[in-house]
């Protein structure tokens, strides 16, 4: 529940707060117009995060304490500090100004209380912040899994994780190439630099929202879609690279005609795999899946090709990439990978490349189930690989075309491999007398425990606008479902 409230909270400030920049902030007597941080600082003022001092000055220099971090944290969150409060650490007095704040920031999580203590007036260092940044996003679980991650700073040795995502998510800079500074303190002005960062990214509303439609049937409404993937072909090999159909001619035809209708993009969505993609054959497989565009009357193509591994493949399918772009001209182009894996390695895929080629490059995630307890975990795109994908490919890719390819079904695990559950066989499950519903922080991911049988996963609402928040916080925030047709109701509604 406290995460669903801080997810929310996070993506309707924006609604909340955009008036406020209509009035400009006054004159600030020790911020000069060339000053490194006058931007922030006046849209910090603006926004009521920071106040001016008594002498009509903003305080540049000064260092902020524990307790006043936690106040702007509060702010910036949008979240109400408690009134009357009550004592949380024995060090704060229930009186004292920022009392109300701590505790909300306490039952938020984004402090914690080991000794009892706060240390309310001590200067907040920067590995301080970055840790209470990082929990009020709700990523306290993500940092602790994440934290044997690398840096690049050589005097980082505790709080890893926290500082590995405050600075991954572009929050927090180092003090040097090879230095955080962790115990250094965070000065005014760095505080209202850190918030405007936060407060961009988690208002950035240019996502985009896109899905993969099977059929014709049961297509939910498409307005606000950008582009509609239309399941109708797949790549075949038969000496050369040929397209068969995966759909019939009048029911693409009718997706088409839906997609259109709501003002969507219409992408044919060709499949295959490393058996389709020879040396050699760039240019074919370029021109049969063009032919196939201007026969279909598409608006655009939406390739997906799994399982590369060689360099060789990734070379072929990079060319046949590039071949496209320039066949297809103006009209959009979307290009699926496999994600970057945290335990494995895929050579299969020339990320800048294709990014560079492509207006959305799509990232599809290995979902895999391991045994816990002695019951099969089985997540769908579990945050922690989301993060470390998108991590992996910043600065390599242009994060306004990193797109999550995310599973719109159930997934259960009854073999070796897992099977699809639609929207309806989820319900029927759900509402079963011997079926409880969960969600797991741990994963960010919705899931049904059965006395008999595997767990069913799935991603419901409250996934996907933790997927949308940490995707917007690389700057991106474009997700795509793999099935619009048999996706939840509350799934589809969450899209960005």
């Amino acid at each position: 529940m406290k995460q669903r409230k801080r997810i929310l909270s996070c993506l309707l400030l924006c609604a909340l707060l955009a008036g406020l920049f209509t009035a400009p902030a006054s004159a600030l007597s020790d911020v000069p117009e060339d000053f490194w941080a006058k931007e922030d600082i006046d849209r910090c003022v603006a926004l009521r995060y920071f106040y001016p001092e008594s002498d009509g000055s903003f305080g540049v220099g000064k260092e902020m304490s524990r307790s006043e971090f936690v106040v702007l944290l509060c702010r910036a969150m949008g979240w109400k500090p408690t009134s009357p409060a009550r004592a949380v650490y024995e060090d704060v007095s229930e009186k004292a100004w920022y009392a109300g704040a701590l505790e909300t920031a306490y039952h938020q999580g984004a402090i914690t209380s080991q000794d009892g203590s706060f240390r309310p007036d001590d200067p907040v260092t920067r590995s301080e912040a970055a840790s209470m940044l990082v929990r009020a996003l709700g990523y306290g679980s993500l940092a602790g899994l994440i934290q044997d991650m690398s840096l690049p700073f050589r005097d980082v040795k505790a709080n890893n994780g926290y500082i590995v995502m405050a600075y991954g998510l572009g929050l927090m800079d180092g003090t040097s190439v090879t230095s955080f500074s962790p115990n250094g303190h965070v000065t005014r002005e760095q505080a209202a630099a850190i918030l405007m960062r936060l407060y961009d990214k988690l208002h950035d509303l240019t996502a985009s929202r896109m899905g993969i439609a099977v059929s014709a049937e049961n297509l939910p409404d498409l307005t606000g879609y950008g582009a509609v993937g239309v399941a109708a072909a797949k790549l075949v090999y038969n000496g050369e690279p040929q397209i068969a159909p995966a759909m019939n001619g009048s029911e693409a035809q009718s997706v088409r005609a839906a997609a259109s209708a709501a003002g969507a993009k219409a992408l044919l969505y060709v499949t295959g795999n490393d058996y389709h993609i020879r040396e050699g054959d760039e240019e074919k497989l370029a021109d049969v899946l063009f032919q196939a565009v201007e026969e279909g009357r598409y608006d655009g193509l939406f390739l997906e090709v799994s399982g590369l591994t060689t360099v060789t493949q990734r070379d072929v399918l990079t060319a046949a990439v590039r071949s496209l772009r320039e066949k297809l001209g103006t009209r959009p182009l979307y290009v699926g990978a496999e994600a970057p894996s945290w335990k494995g390695t895929i050579f299969g895929y020339d990320y800048a490349a294709l990014g560079e080629a492509a207006d959305h490059l799509v990232l599809r995630f290995d979902n895999k189930k391991e045994d816990a307890a002695g019951r099969t975990v089985a997540p769908l795109e579990p945050l922690e690989q989301v993060y470390y994908a998108l991590n992996r490919l910043r600065g390599v890719v242009d994060a306004g075309k990193l797109t999550l390819l995310l599973t719109s079904t159930g997934s259960v695990w009854e073999g070796r491999e897992p099977e699809s559950l639609t929207a309806k066989e989820i319900t029927a499950l759900a509402a079963e007398r011997t079926t409880r519903s969960h969600y797991s922080d741990r994963y960010a991911c919705a899931y049904l425990v059965r006395e008999e049988g595997p767990d069913v996963w799935y991603l419901n609402g409250q996934a996907i606008r933790e997927r949308t928040q940490l995707a917007r916080l690389f700057g991106g925030g474009h997700l795509c479902l793999s099935d619009l047709n048999h996706a939840l109701p509350e799934t589809l509604a969450a899209m960005p």
